[in-house]
Formats: structure tokens, sequence, C-alpha cells
């Protein structure tokens, strides 16, 4: 701290006090780090990449860089999207993609979930089974769809197939890894401490392998997702999938178009509320924490 003297000090006459630089500016005042600028909201700049985005496909198509029989206008298809909006058959598609996609996660998920649960924890049972995992695990799912067309036809149960057998390897692989995981000190701790199975499974196992299997759970929900319009597009089970064949069939470009873009919502809309969902199960965890912080 110094002392200085001037009339403009504003500390009395002919005494100022000084602590440094900035101190007697006041909080609002004061200058930010150097070379730093207000950032824009994430909102607005992916607002202005679909608007820029919806130019160019607009700019595109009118001024025939390519033909707008393949490639209709962004108003013609928005048009369409309308009109779709409108039919009740349209929501009855996307409910049946819904629940083919919903159930098929479900059921990947709380099977991946227990049983990489089980081979971890049960001693040499992971060496037993890493070739054929790693044997299936690389099978397309959509190498499968003979066996569901033999099996179950145009089903709702073939799009299962598909669904819950690309869905399931994406949490079982993450589930192993989380486990994997764990501290060897902390597992060393909770034999000593004469934890049974159960309690070091919910007390050590489960909060270590959580990160990974959200992880996993948010990559499934978009593998079924697309699984799911496959299956609809290539078998002909009730959903968008289908729809979108049918458009394609009847030359209704623009609606083909608009069911595509759907799709795209759609997904989107799934991987805000899975990262949502995993940033409420892990808000504890130092990532979630780290990405809360200001």
């Amino acid at each position: 701290m110094t002392a200085t003297t001037g009339a403009g000090s504003g500390a009395g006459p002919g005494v100022g006090v000084s602590s440094g630089p900035g101190a007697a500016d006041p909080p609002h005042a004061r200058p930010g780090p150097a070379g730093t600028r207000p950032r824009t909201p994430h909102a607005l700049l992916g607002g202005a990449g679909i608007l820029g985005f919806l130019a160019c496909w607009e700019t595109v198509s009118r001024t025939g860089v390519v033909s707008a029989d393949f490639f209709p206008p962004a108003t013609r298809v928005l048009r369409a999207l309308a009109a779709e909006a409108a039919d009740p058959a349209f929501w009855s598609a996307l409910g049946d993609t819904l629940t083919g996609w919903a159930l098929g996660l479900l059921v990947a998920t709380t099977g991946a979930v227990a049983l990489g649960t089980l081979i971890a924890v049960v001693p040499y049972l992971r060496e037993a089974t890493a070739s054929t995992v790693e044997f299936l695990r690389p099978i397309p799912s959509v190498a499968l769809i003979p066996l569901a067309v033999l099996l179950y036809g145009t089903d709702l149960r073939s799009t299962l197939l598909l669904v819950v057998y690309a869905a399931f390897w994406q949490v079982l692989v993450q589930v192993l890894h989380g486990i994997q995981d764990v501290d060897p000190v902390a597992a060393e701790t909770a034999r000593s401490y004469g934890l049974g199975t159960w309690a070091r499974i919910r007390h050590l196992l489960w909060p270590t392998a959580l990160p990974y299997v959200m992880t996993g759970v948010r990559l499934a929900a978009a593998v079924a997702l697309i699984l799911a319009v496959t299956a609809e597009l290539v078998i002909g089970a009730p959903g968008l999938g289908s729809r979108i064949a049918v458009a394609q069939t009847s030359q209704a470009v623009p609606e083909m178009y608009a069911l595509v873009v759907v799709t795209g919502l759609l997904g989107v809309l799934i991987n805000l509320g899975a990262r949502g969902v995993e940033r409420r199960a892990l808000f504890w965890h130092q990532s979630v924490r780290g990405e809360a912080a200001p």
C-alpha cells in the first residue's frame, strides 16, 4: 500500500490511498483479461449454421447446380414436411419407429449391463468369452436382415432383432472397460474390509463403471435409431423408413426428403436427451462438474 498526494485522489484533501493497479476502480468497471471478447451463445451459432445450410441448399437447387427434380429446394421440402405433420399416418409411423427404437435400446442395455457385470465379476469368465465377443461384435447388424425376415417377416420383432444386436455390443464393451478400470488399491481395500460381492458391485464397481455405461448408452441410442430406420427401409416394417421407401418408389421426392429431415431431427433430439440423462446421472462426476464450472 502506498500513500500519494494530490487533490483528485478522493481520500481527503492532499492524501490518497492506493493498493495497486485498478484498486480504485469499481468491480464492474475493471477491464477483463487482455484479448478476451464476449462469448457468442451456442444456440445463436447453431441457429446461424442451420440458416446458412438452408440457404446453401436453396441456392444449389434454384440455380440448377443440382436438378430440382432430384434435389428439390429447401422451401419445397419444408412445405412437404408441414403436409406430413398434418397427416395422422405420419405420426403413427413415427410412433412405430420410436417403439422399435425404445424397446430395442431397453432390452440391449439391460442385457448388456447384466451380462457385462457377470463376465467382469466371475473369475476366468472374461477370458473364456473374449474370443466369442470379438467374433460377434464386428458382424454388421444389416447382415442379419435375411435372418430377421426368415424368422419374423416384416413384424416389429424383425426391427427389434437388428436394434438389440447393434446396441448390445456398444453397451457391453463399455461395461467391460469400465469395470476393468476399477482402482486396484480400492479393490484391495474393499476385500480387506470384508465387503461381499454385491457390496463391491454397488459401492466400487458400479460407480467406476457408470460413466462408461452412460457413454455406451448414448452411443447405443444413436445406433439403435439407425438400425430401426434401416430395418423399416429394407424390410418394410412399419415406421418412418417404410414411408421413405414408399415416397421414393412413388417419385414423391419432396416428401422423401422431408421424412429424411425428420429422421435427422429425431437423431438430434435423441442425442440431446441422452446427454441430458448422462449429465443428471453423473452429476457427481468430475467431468460433469467441470462442464458446469464457469
